[in-house]
């Protein structure tokens, strides 16, 4: 039993309206996708065009395709999408093994929901999917309000085991009374499970994604239902998207009563859509007559975006788009991660499980190159790979008509940044996160500075979670330091925008979506280990400038990178840093910026700023502060109205000084 209610009928109705509505632009589509290169032509442009930017992190050897030219009609941009798509997407159903290895562990998240009255009695069945460690989704017409779903319950494992005999099910309650949010017309509910973690756990949970480009007309998708609340089956891959109505997609595939709630999947086993409906589809046989409509997933996560909840519901709301592992465990000789990755045991190889660029190590997990995640029960950190939405530094963010732009690149170093090949205006080579920005050196493969805003009102203290290190798919993978550089050795994966920085926002899962982009190689620099008996000094300054400092509004803006000198000692294809600087900018409280520079370095550096390789040692790092001229003078980098905002510049003498105390800073 699927429809419940007189609103259910009406949601059916409105289901078919759009179907029917959608008729003929549904099967001009529908003949587009029939011709060659029509991949690239069903849908919208920008649609193809992030599409094909979302499968470049999946397939190393994909790169994006500027929006713009497809846009623009241009021939030769066109042709390559649709080449693109034809390879990855119309692949004669010729998939690597780890498809259906991700589709077992996608599918553990499901379950059959018993639907009950007030009075205990059976009345129907939905499906359901775990979206966070405590939350299932469903559709309203399964779940309508608290009353029915303190009544009804979720069951996993309703299914046959690998032999053909049925896997011993587990149940659990609901708990609407700690969380309980729907809507009628986009047909959703989403509802606390009454479970402890360690019951909930093994299950794990199917993470929703905000990013556009996860489906595209053509593109096909699987689900994972119970239908007529049978045992779960799973509607394999030939199914096809057909059309996208506003906030739905419709799709044909197999789904019957039971099936609502079902969560419909991409190829990577992403989430896409919130399966709710199945309908008449007039004048199209070769659909068999039936049109499915699922929610996108994009637009139910806009709708809650906009909630405003009681602190401990917004707290289980917010988890929701945290990013991270989505680790089920079975146990201490396996961790097997969500259905964006796949695991095996062994070490960890600090890669996202979202967005893989190629094998490392032992642990490599055949052509996807995904690897074993954190324990159980550990939220590591993770990258969700839909960079549209990283906004990056901004110049405004001090505020009190100080605007600070980020440092300018000599004429020379311009043609040595990496270019972001997903940026659409200048300049090319920034490469934003959230609350942060980095430039890149291609030929050295590390940062020619990163830039960071810092809000000491409004930051986050997130506990240090196990590290996942992912390359930047929007620069080439041969222009960043990774994985091979830090494996069997003593070197470090040393942050510059430290994880905490730009860990602060309106909401922990703003912080924590911050934090876990500092995990990007392009964000790191190979530091000795025995870097860190300095960091009392260097790594404390941007708190002593937040804390303690006559800072107004406990604002910093924070330049740090490495000093790229050409006699830098190399070691598996890269050169090693010396040394390290940091610029930092704040309005004092009188409303006057104040910029202060620093050196990470030898005593002997400070004088003639040269070294004797054979005289280098990893131990004696001292912390300096320098005038931001000094700055300039090793990085060729130019700071603007820096340089004139440094107290040091005022002093007589070379204005170096060494720190063995913040508090000896001059502001």
């Amino acid at each position: 039993m699927e429809l419940r209610t007189t609103q259910a009928g009406r949601q059916q109705d409105a289901v078919a309206a759009r179907v029917a509505g959608r008729t003929p632009a549904r099967g001009e589509r529908i003949e587009i996708l029939r011709r060659p290169g029509g991949l690239a032509r069903a849908d919208e442009p920008e649609r193809v065009a992030t599409r094909i930017d979302r499968l470049s992190r999946y397939h190393p050897d994909v790169c994006p395709i500027n929006p713009a030219a497809i846009r623009a009609g241009d021939a030769a941009a066109v042709t390559a999408a649709g080449i693109t798509l034809e390879r990855i997407i119309q692949t004669d159903d010729l998939l690597g093994v780890a498809y259906l290895e991700g589709g077992v562990v996608a599918a553990r998240a499901v379950g059959r929901v018993n639907i009950r009255d007030g009075r205990g009695r059976l009345t129907g069945y939905g499906t359901g999917s775990m979206v966070t460690a405590e939350l299932l989704l469903t559709n309203h017409h399964v779940l309508p309000d608290a009353d029915v779903a303190a009544q009804s319950g979720i069951e996993f494992d309703y299914q046959d085991g690998p032999d053909g005999t049925p896997l011993p099910l587990r149940a659990f309650a609901l708990d609407p009374g700690r969380f309980f949010l729907a809507d009628a017309e986009l047909d959703f509910a989403l509802v606390a499970v009454a479970g402890a973690p360690a019951e909930l756990g093994p299950f794990g949970f199917n993470r929703l994604i905000e990013s556009e480009g996860k489906a595209i007309v053509g593109d096909f998708v699987s689900i994972v239902q119970h239908p007529c609340g049978g045992r779960k089956q799973v509607a394999l891959r030939e199914n096809r998207v057909v059309d996208v109505v506003d906030s739905f997609l419709h799709y044909e595939t197999d789904t019957q009563p039971g099936s609502s709630g079902s969560p419909v999947f991409n190829d990577q086993w992403e989430v896409v859509a919130l399966h709710h409906a199945s309908t008449p589809a007039p004048g199209h046989d070769e659909l068999g007559g039936i049109v499915n409509e699922g929610l996108r997933v994009s637009r139910l996560l806009a709708f809650l975006r906009r909630q405003s909840l009681p602190p401990a519901r917004q707290l289980l709301l917010d988890g929701l788009f945290a990013t991270g592992s989505t680790l089920p465990s079975t146990g201490p000789a396996e961790q097997l991660p969500g259905p964006a990755g796949l695991a095996r045991p062994g070490p960890v190889a600090p890669f996202d499980g979202h967005a893989p660029r190629r094998p490392v190590g032992p642990a490599a997990a055949g052509p996807t190159g995904l690897v074993a995640g954190p324990p159980a029960g550990r939220e590591a950190a993770g990258v969700d790979p839909g960079y549209p939405d990283r906004a990056g530094y901004d110049p405004l963010f001090l505020g009190g008509g100080h605007p600070v732009p980020l440092p300018a690149l000599a004429a020379g170093q311009v043609p040595l940044a990496a270019v972001n090949r997903q940026a659409t205006a200048g300049p090319r080579y920034v490469l934003p996160y959230h609350h942060f920005s980095v430039v890149l050196h291609r030929l050295r493969r590390l940062a020619f500075f990163t830039a960071v805003n810092i809000d000491g009102n409004s930051s986050v203290r997130l506990r240090r979670e196990p590290d996942r290190w992912t390359l930047d798919p929007r620069v080439a993978a041969d222009e960043q330091t990774g994985e091979e550089v830090y494996a069997a050795n003593p070197l470090d994966r040393g942050h510059l925008v430290r994880r905490l920085d730009p860990a602060w926002g309106a909401s922990r899962a703003v912080a924590k979506a911050a934090n876990d982009d500092t995990f990007h190689f392009t964000n790191c620099s190979p530091q000795h280990e025995d870097f860190n008996q300095n960091k009392t000094t260097w790594a404390g300054l941007e708190d002593y400038l937040l804390e303690n400092a006559d800072n107004l509004d406990l604002r910093v803006s924070v330049f740090t990178g490495p000093v790229l000198a050409d006699d830098d000692d190399p070691y598996r294809g890269v050169q090693l840093p010396r040394q390290f600087r940091k610029v930092a900018a704040m309005v004092r409280a009188d409303g006057v910026l104040s910029a202060t520079a620093y050196l990470l370095s030898q005593a002997d550096l400070i004088a003639g700023l040269e070294l004797v390789p054979a005289a280098f040692s990893y131990g004696a790092y001292r912390t300096y502060q320098v005038p931001v001229t000094r700055v300039e003078a090793l990085t060729r980098l130019s700071f603007g109205a820096l340089r004139d905002a440094d107290p040091l510049a005022r002093l007589e003498g070379t204005g170096v000084r060494e720190i063995d105390d913040p508090r000896q800073i001059v502001l």
